[in-house]
């Protein structure tokens, strides 16, 4: 080394080995590479900060840097000397070769060798940061110093001997070491500033000041001791409360900065804005009811003590330190978060044993508290969280990833209820390993580690078992089916009756029939108590004893009526008959024939006292609320004694809105019925049941059956189906009209179009004031006067407009000229008029000097007063005349001319004031003058290059103006300028007009008013449509209408509720890259050109924002601001940040209008001088209190892992986050952090919470917090990273915003109103819990598609929320952007439920939970924020599959079969049709199409329909007609657009609804919704049978591209395409063999349905896939699918790439089914055997033969052709290659013998042409039927080695339904026009805003430059024939 000493110090010489390969981690020589310090490895994190300090001195010293270098490459090799670690070889190479490089480049540059070098650069840097700046820096900027100078000294320590380090050196390095504690790195505040220096404005509020005063209070605590015999110091009670119970440092830090927020954001609403220094008692009392609510309630649930007690003396300080001690429990409790009683359990023993520490360990004799030994920082993690997690972790592992079933383990419910009983204390404290909670008597196999599995006994569910059946809607929903069962049997009985008398009803007879319903509820309140019993048998070993004792005597009391009912009810008639006579014997001895009135009496007992608690709810809710003793005991019987869903009931007013709703609504829908669908069906089902049958079209196995009960049920099954269906139908239709109903009393929908806005634009700026301005009573004294009041009014309005206004045009939605027609002036003080936006002026002058000009009466006050009936117009005139005097004294700089304009300005006024304005003005000269402003004012702001020139013309165009003033308009104004030229000819020096202030408009005011009057003065009629942007109309409409909608009053901004907003990302897109928008897609069509296409307009506004030179954009950022404008039109995290960002600039704003003062406020928020020091001030406040209200986190679950991958996706989203987190200083990021660190002697991954912000180009690590193990494990990964980043939130609500979100301006000026939402008490006492909020959705514009879903999702987000919330009551959260009241959840499980699999929809389980906890849910339409939606056919239909498996899910929770159990019964049925009834009824809509055709099916081919529905009685019915058009409404998918018509005609007028909806049916929008109803049926029918619920991401992104045909049969072959080719079949069988109802209309309509259900199932795919009816592609589709269907399947193989690994794929839900499941698939198989059966009957070989054997020799007709295929298929693999001749002399064999076979049967059997037709739609379903239930069978057809035949099988009926399918796509393509016409249909919306889709799709892209060229070739073509032209005139 050249600098080396002689004494031998520093790095040694080894360092130059020559490298022997390149490195491998990163190239030092790229300067887009990665910065070093950022790919540590995870095991060496502990030197990444030395390595950030080298990069941070290398531009000082960059020997020094090296010497860092050196150090951290020596810790590297200590920490792990043989490189074991992973990447940690990688990177010690890469830095070994960057050190052997920087030793032979740098020098020491302050010494002559490295020990002086750096201890001299040390002492420098010292004295220059520190001993200097210390007083000068801010907190942060102090808190980086002190890390490098730490890291510095470690690096010094190891390159200087310690003997020769100098005292100064050595004084130094003591003072950062005393010191560094005091600046660490920090949040928000910066709580461990104790040292002098510049504090953060934050830390002077005084409500912060009060809250660290009061945690600070540390006098009375007991002292710690350490093993060295020293005091442990302790600054405030969080630092006590860890060394007592040891929490991580990192969680401490963490929960202080949290607690002081919430303290001191509750504490300020107590007080004014005097400053103050103590905490309101009242504030800690109120923090701590609401964190211990919960707490408190399972204590008295549990009949325990609560610990919380809180002497007198020391009552604040106990508080604070259990609401402390709760938070930091809950802060460290990682997947532990999910279990809110285990927190309550773990809470009150720690409370316990802090008691007794507090007041139980004192000395005898001093009486004062005696020392206690700290824990260790992880003793809480390692001794109480861990146990618990590992549980967790032991239980999940039996989910096998969602395979297993439900209950086969333990979810996050289950754990956490085993803590709703005394049985959680036998865990006891500290935990007991030992205790039957953790001693797991599962053994978890290791040996691969990969898929670790649990085996053993497993400990039983608790309180609750997810049984997969459908069963589950009967026990969950049993009072609704009750009801609509014995409805249904009530009204069959009356119908039946009905025609026999008038009086029918008051017969005994048919009364005592009716009163058979009794009968039917004991059967089915038996049928429920055994279902409670068969589910639950599971959870038995974990139940009380009373538990099961309820559910054994309610079965009990089930049989007891199950047998009392029929048995009284058969002595209720005489001389009984059949089965009657069977029960009247039972009861012989008993005399009274009444004993069933008794009976009925006894049994409705119960019902009438629900009955009377219903009308009482209030009674019923404190019943059930209630934890006496007594009252539980009397309530045993009635309801489970479980910790939640108790007292959910309604106030009397909420009450008896939904009541009335469903008594309407079941009026109806039960008339509807009883007429349209019983009714009708009563004289048929007599006629059928009396007509006798004597013969049948085939073997019928029960000829003697009597009444033709096959075909009553074929007849009355589906109508049975529709009428369990229909109340969806109904409550659609009821919901429509209510939701529009309070939609239109909200204001919805007042202000539509800009034509509304102007008209009541005039009192917007009040509406504003009064709904988003805060006003005190001091305030509104300063401001006496109507006129000073709203003066201030506009002024507040102007700078909120504006910034609105201004928003829009940097998201580009609007052009420069736009924005200064939209835009207010600041102040009106300098006009006496109100200034208007220009736009609302627009024409305004010109028509009122046209009017002026014209006017031929010579009366002053007829002109005024016709100026003056157009309020607008008047202020324009007004304001147009103020301004250009105004304007023109500003402009001379002569007094003499300044003068002159003043005298003509006094002309006017008092020609005004004598009424001889028109007499002394020439109204004719106006539009002169009109004309030289214009051209003055715009060669004024057009600016100069020549001085003097632009002097000179200016000069001259205000010399015409002021010449047309005095000569053209004044009469006598020429004797105004000779008086004054004779008075003052001394002094005139120089020419009137001519000394002018040319950089006038360098001021922004000036320049503001110059445009402004430039505007008024020549804006035409074209203004009235600003904004053109469609977007941009919305927000402003929206939000003018919403000014006048209901809202709270807005609070001050430090009184106002402080929150946080948290999004969930994973591995989206952040920022399109530069190649993402150039890469062209297969019709080389590119993102950026695709979306310059679709907002033209957008485009060019952004085009002219970066050309603007005021904004100095330059040329190199052309390609990143392309991609901004790219990504905020996407579904990115850039755009979602960038609009939560919002509320921060809005929350500024909102300070400077509070605190502000009326000068300020006057003069502009932009025109802030900021370097003044009073607005500094006032800046610094706003930014605090921004602070201290608002927090934004991301949790990024894998931003750890992307910035260590070497994959350039994962470090461009990496690199991107950084950005955002650079771009936005209050932006957090949390991520899950992986560690290999050394334990022992093994290397084991540790897993943290991480949080970090951007600061200096880096990330900036604030909190680390270790966790138990991998949170991610255990549960669904979305909910599993809210909860670990939920801890980095603050404040009192918490808003949830996913990733492709986006929020306004304008929006987040209303959360402040919004917040005081959860102050507001509902029904009585109840705050909100959660607050739903307004949606719009943004991806409408993009395709039809995108169009339809955007409706659908509209009308959900609005008028079905709306009417959910509000009368109903069962809204619930169903994902983001809804608010939370934080403090509630965070005491409740959090934002979200995380079991796997059960919780997929993990949102809703939010909304469930709130409920049950007694949460209140709100809806709030004044404030929206953006969502975005799937925009393509398969990514809607992964959507939906993913809400259909979750709806599946959720149908077997217990939160489901709570809700249905508790709510009453109204709310029940709210509950059921707007969750999981919808997609049941969905279901049954499907299954209704096949009830009826395999009922009719089975009549055609037993040949029953042409015996008995011909008949004269029967034919002429067409009641089952009328009864399935019902079910047919819902199938097209009529009834969705039922709310969207609705929701549109509210919201923009009913002939805007009207023509959609023309235009949706136009573009196939029931093609689209039927379709997407058997996305519904299939995934909900399938996660019911099977399971197989699983995430399925959709992608978001732009180009709508084609899909392949292989694609789009993979994707719907078994949900859709299956399903409609049975269709098919079962409507040819119906159409050739069936005979009846031809003329029926109503038939027609059914039969035409059945056949749009068939094509939509079919063909919507291709329909809605772009290009898809293009001739090329279709060709390439072909070949493509040709070769997914050939190529072998085997592992590794992807199912796109391969038929055989996609089929096996398609059968993982059978693999993992249970035997229930299996036998369930087998059994519905069997249905395909139907046609076969039927039709081997009606061939004409078989002679009318009838006999069974005709059916047996079609099976061996069957098995003959599979065996002849089986020996085909095994010729080809065993011959097909090396004897290829006698594969073909086989194939020859086979042909010969079918021929023979098929001559014998046409000339022997009399076979027929039709009869071969005839048995292919015979054996094509049995073979299909074989597969099924071969499929179901794989394990033994495996075992005897029959599978490849039934893969081999399957093959082929694919390779049919295949050709079947592609068939129709391919004629269509044949025709041209069917391209251009489905692309027209695709993207009519698009065409509507000028989109050339046709051109994109088609890659008929021009380039810009050919377009140029071509052009210039043309101007040269033209330039030449002008030429010759001339050159001919000339001869």
């Amino acid at each position: 080394m050249a600098s080396s000493s002689k004494d031998d110090v520093g790095p040694p010489r080894s360092l130059s080995k020559k490298m022997s390969r390149a490195p491998t981690v990163v190239d030092p020589n790229d300067d887009n590479s990665p910065i070093d310090s950022e790919l540590v490895p995870s095991s060496l994190a502990f030197i990444a900060p030395i390595l950030r300090v080298a990069n941070e001195v290398e531009k000082d010293n960059a020997r020094v840097a090296y010497l860092c270098r050196f150090h951290a490459f020596e810790q590297a090799h200590k920490a792990d000397p043989t490189s074991s670690g992973r990447g940690v070889r990688q990177f010690k190479t890469y830095l070994l070769h960057r050190l052997e490089q920087e030793e032979s480049v740098t020098r020491p540059m302050l010494a002559n060798n490295d020990p002086r070098e750096i201890q001299t650069y040390y002492q420098i840097f010292y004295d220059t940061n520190i001993r200097r700046g210390e007083r000068l820096k801010k907190p942060e900027e102090m808190a980086k110093i002190y890390q490098i100078a730490t890291v510095l000294y470690d690096v010094l320590k190891t390159v200087v001997p310690s003997q020769k380090v100098d005292a100064e050196t050595q004084r130094y390095a003591k003072d950062v070491e005393e010191k560094k504690e005091q600046y660490e790195h920090y949040n928000i505040l910066p709580l461990n500033v104790y040292a002098v220096g510049v504090t953060p404005a934050i830390m002077e509020l005084p409500e912060i000041k009060a809250a660290l005063q009061a945690i600070r209070r540390i006098d009375n605590l007991p002292t710690f001791l350490m093993p060295d015999e020293k005091e442990r110091p302790f600054h405030d009670i969080l630092e006590w409360l860890a060394l007592r119970f040891g929490f991580q440092k990192g969680n401490v830090a963490n929960q202080r900065e949290h607690l002081i927020l919430l303290l001191a954001n509750m504490d300020v609403r107590h007080k004014n804005l005097q400053p103050y220094d103590q905490l309101d008692s009242n504030t800690v009392q109120q923090l701590m009811d609401k964190t211990f609510k919960n707490y408190q309630s399972w204590c008295n649930y549990l009949h325990l003590k609560q610990n919380l007690d809180c002497p007198r003396e020391r009552r604040q300080q106990l508080q604070l330190m259990y609401i402390g001690l709760y938070l930091l429990i809950w802060g460290e409790a990682s997947n532990v978060r999910f279990m809110p009683e285990c927190l309550c359990y773990i809470f009150h023993r720690m409370a316990e044993e802090m008691h007794k520490t507090l007041f139980n360990n004192v000395q005898h004799v001093t009486g004062a508290s005696s020392q206690i030994a700290p824990l260790g920082d992880e003793s809480f993690l390692k001794n109480v969280v861990t146990p618990i997690y590992e549980v967790l972790l032991k239980e999940a592992r039996r989910n096998q990833n969602g395979k297993a079933s439900h209950s086969a383990w333990r979810n996050y419910d289950d754990l956490n209820e085993y803590f709703w009983t005394k049985r959680c204390f036998k865990l006891g404290w500290p935990l007991e390993k030992d205790a039957d909670f953790f001693v797991h008597s599962d053994v978890i196999k290791s040996a691969n580690k990969g898929n670790k599995q649990a085996i053993g006994k497993r400990k039983p569910k608790t309180n609750f078992v997810e049984v997969r059946t459908f069963l589950h809607l009967y026990r969950s929903f049993d009072r609704m089916w009750i009801f609509f069962i014995l409805a249904l049997q009530a009204m069959i009985i009356i119908a039946w009756n009905q025609r026999v008398s008038s009086t029918f009803l008051f017969d005994e007879t048919v009364v005592r029939s009716i009163l058979s319903i009794f009968i039917t509820a004991a059967v089915l309140n038996f049928l429920r108590a055994a279902l409670d019993i068969i589910f639950s048998i599971g959870a038995w070993r974990s139940l009380k004893f009373n538990q099961i004792l309820r559910y054994l005597l309610k079965f009990a009391l089930a049989t007891f009526w199950l047998v009392v009912m029929p048995v009284t009810y058969s002595r209720s008639f005489q001389n009984p008959t059949g089965i009657l006579r069977f029960f009247n014997s039972l009861g012989a001895d008993w005399q009274s024939h009444s004993l069933f009135d008794y009976c009925v009496a006894i049994y409705l007992i119960p019902n009438m006292l629900a009955a009377f608690l219903f009308l009482f709810p209030f009674l019923r809710r404190s019943i059930e609320r209630s934890n006496w003793r007594i009252i539980t005991i009397l309530m045993w019987w009635s309801q489970p004694m479980l910790y939640v869903g108790r007292g959910m009931h309604e106030d009397m007013c909420t009450l008896f809105k939904y009541t009335l709703f469903w008594i309407i609504l079941l009026i109806s829908k039960l008339a509807f019925s009883y007429y349209v669908e019983i009714l009708p069906l009563i004289e048929p089902t007599r006629a059928i049941m009396n007509i006798t049958v004597s013969s049948y079209d085939w073997h019928e196995f029960f000829p003697n059956a009597t009444h033709n009960i096959g075909v009553v049920i074929a007849i009355w099954a589906p109508i049975i189906l529709v009428y369990f269906m229909d109340t969806q139908i109904w409550y659609a239709i009821f919901s429509t009209i209510i939701g529009g109903i309070y939609g239109a009393f909200s204001h919805l929908g007042e202000i539509r179009t800009l034509g509304m806005l102007r008209a009541r634009f005039d009192s917007v700026p009040s509406a504003f004031s009064r709904r988003l301005v805060p006003y005190s009573k001091e305030e509104v004294k300063r401001h006496q006067g109507v006129d000073k009041l709203e003066s201030i009014n506009i002024a507040k309005f102007s700078q909120m407009w504006n910034e609105f206004i201004l928003s829009l045009r940097n998201e580009d939605f609007i052009s420069n000229r736009e924005r200064d027609l939209l835009l207010v002036p600041y102040s009106s003080s300098d006009v006496t008029v109100v200034q208007w936006p220009p736009f609302l002026l627009a024409s305004k002058i010109p028509i009122a000097l046209d009017m002026a000009k014209d006017f031929k009466e010579k009366e002053d006050a007829d002109l005024f007063r016709k100026i003056k009936n157009d309020d607008f117009m008047y202020t324009a005139v007004i304001e147009c005349y103020e301004t250009l005097k105004q304007v023109l004294i500003g402009f001379l700089l002569d007094v003499g001319d300044q003068e002159i304009i003043e005298k003509i300005c006094e002309k006017v006024k008092s020609s005004i004031h004598d009424g001889r304005f028109l007499r002394q003005f020439n109204m004719a000269g106006l539009p002169l003058l009109s004309d030289k402003l214009d051209k003055f004012f715009n060669l004024f702001m057009e600016g100069y290059t020549d001085h003097e020139l632009f002097r000179s013309q200016l000069i001259n165009k205000l010399q015409d103006i002021i010449e047309i003033i005095i000569h053209d308009i004044m009469v006598d104004g020429h004797t105004i300028l000779e008086n004054f030229n004779h008075g003052n000819e001394k002094e005139q020096r120089f020419e009137r007009f001519e000394r002018i202030n040319v950089d006038l408009l360098e001021n922004s005011s000036w320049r503001e008013k110059v445009v402004r009057l430039h505007l008024l003065l020549t804006v035409k009629e074209s203004a009235i449509n600003v904004p053109t942007n469609l977007e941009a109309r919305r927000r402003i409409t929206f939000f003018a209408n919403s000014l006048f909608m209901t809202m709270p009053h807005a609070p001050k901004v430090r009184n106002m509720m402080s929150f946080s907003v948290l999004t969930p990302y994973y591995r989206e897109d952040v920022l399109y890259s530069v190649d993402d928008l150039h890469n062209e897609n297969e019709d080389g069509i590119t993102t950026l050109f695709y979306l310059q296409k679709i907002y033209p307009d957008e485009w060019e506004n952004y085009e002219e924002r970066i050309k603007d030179p005021r904004l100095d954009y330059a040329e190199e950022d052309r390609s990143d601001l392309d991609r901004h404008w790219v990504s905020y039109r996407g579904q990115t995290l850039a755009r979602t940040v960038r609009g939560m960002m919002y509320y921060r600039e809005a929350l500024k704003l909102q300070c400077f209008l509070d605190f502000a003062d009326d000068n300020a406020i006057f003069g502009g928020y932009r025109a802030i001088d900021i370097n003044h020091e009073d607005y500094r001030i006032h800046g610094d406040r706003a930014q605090a209190l921004a602070d201290l209200k608002f927090t934004y986190v991301v949790s990024c679950q894998v931003y750890g892992a992307q910035k260590m991958s070497s994959v350039n996706r994962d470090r461009s989203c990496y690199m991107n986050i950084l950005n955002l987190m650079l771009a936005y200083p209050s932006l957090r990021v949390a991520y899950i952090d992986a560690r290999d660190e050394t334990v022992g002697k093994t290397t084991e991954k540790v897993y943290y919470s991480v949080l970090v912000k951007g600061a200096d180009k880096l990330d900036q690590e604030i909190y680390r917090i270790k966790l138990p193990g991998p949170p991610a494990d255990i549960g669904e990964g979305k909910p599993e990273n809210q909860n670990h980043a939920i801890i980095f939130t603050r404040g009192e609500a918490l808003q949830t915003i996913d990733m492709n979100q986006d929020n306004y301006y304008e929006e987040a000026f209303k959360m402040r109103n919004v917040l005081q939402e959860l102050l507001k008490p509902h029904s009585g006492q109840r705050r909100p819990t959660i607050l739903g909020l307004r949606e719009h959705i943004f991806t409408g514009s993009v395709s039809s598609l995108a169009w339809f879903m955007s409706n659908q999702e509209t009308s959900f987000v609005t008028i079905a929320q709306r009417i959910l919330a509000n009368p109903l009551r069962v809204r619930f959260h169903y994902g983001h952007p809804d608010i939370f009241d934080r403090i509630f959840h965070l005491t409740r499980g959090g934002l979200s439920k995380a079991s796997r699999t059960i919780n997929l929809s993990e949102d809703v389980f939010s909304g469930y939970n709130s409920t049950l906890r007694r949460g209140y849910v709100t809806h709030h339409e004044y404030i929206q924020v953006g969502k975005g939606r799937d925009v393509g056919m398969n990514q809607i239909s992964l959507f939906e599959a993913k809400v259909s498996n979750g709806n599946g899910e959720q149908t077997l929770s217990r939160d489901v079969y709570r809700l249905g159990r508790q709510f009453d019964f109204y709310r029940m049925l709210s509950f059921y049709f707007t969750t999981v009834g919808f997609y049941f009824s969905s279901m049954i809509t499907v299954l209704t199409v096949y009830v009826f055709l395999y009922g009719r099916l089975y009549m055609v081919l037993s040949g029953l329909e042409r015996r008995i529905l011909d008949d004269p009685s029967v034919h002429q019915s067409k009641g089952i007609e009328q009864a399935l058009a019902t079910q047919s409404l819902f199938q097209l998918g009529l009834l969705l657009v039922l709310p969207m018509v609705m929701e549109i005609g509210l919201e923009r007028g009913f002939r805007h609804a009207i023509g959609d909806l023309i235009i949706m049916q136009l573009q196939l929008a029931s093609v689209f919704f039927t379709f997407q109803l058997g996305t519904k049926a299939h995934y909900y029918g399938r996660t019911m049978l099977h399971g197989g619920s699983k995430y399925r991401a959709t992608g978001r992104g732009f180009v709508v591209f084609h899909e392949k045909f292989a694609d789009n049969y993979r994707m719907y072959s078994r949900s859709h395409f299956v399903k409609g080719l049975e269709l098919v079949m079962l409507l040819v069988v119906y159409e050739v063999y069936g005979n009846s109802y031809r003329s029926s209309s109503l038939y027609f309509f059914i039969t035409f349905s059945m056949w749009f259900l068939v094509a939509s199932w079919l063909f919507a795919p291709f329909v809605f896939n772009p290009s898809g009816f293009e001739w090329q592609k279709t060709v390439d589709d072909w070949a493509d699918w040709k070769r997914w269907m050939g190529n072998r399947g085997g592992i590794g193989i992807a199912p796109d790439k391969s038929w055989e690994s996609w089929w096996n794929g398609e059968q993982e839900h059978l693999k993992y089914t249970n035997l229930r499941g299996r036998v369930l698939e087998i059994i519905l198989s069997f249905r395909f055997f139907i046609y076969q059966y039927g039709i081997v009957y009606r061939l004409k070989i078989s002679h009318n033969n009838k006999d069974i054997l005709v059916y047996g020799l079609s099976w061996f007709v069957m098995l003959t052709v599979l065996l002849v295929l089986k020996m085909v298929s095994m010729g080809r693999r065993k011959f097909g290659t090396d004897f290829q001749l006698m594969f073909r002399i086989l194939k020859a064999l086979l042909f010969l013998g079918f021929v023979s076979v098929m001559a014998v049967l046409f000339v022997v059997a009399n076979l027929a042409i039709s009869d071969i037709f005839a048995a292919i739609l015979a054996f094509l379903p049995t073979g299909w039927g074989l597969i099924l239930i071969s499929q179901a069978c794989r394990p033994c057809l495996k075992g005897i080695g029959a599978w490849d035949s039934v893969m081999e099988l399957s093959r082929s009926y694919e390779a049919i339904m295949g050709i079947v399918i592609f068939m129709p796509v391919v004629i269509l393509s044949w025709f041209p026009f069917m391209s251009e016409f489905q692309t027209r249909l695709l993207f009519n919306q698009a065409f509507s805003r000028g989109l050339q889709i046709s051109k994109i799709l088609a890659g008929k892209k021009d380039d810009d430059d050919s377009r140029q060229k071509r052009k210039e070739k043309k101007d040269d073509a033209d330039e030449s024939r002008q030429k010759r032209k001339g050159k001919k005139d000339d001869t």
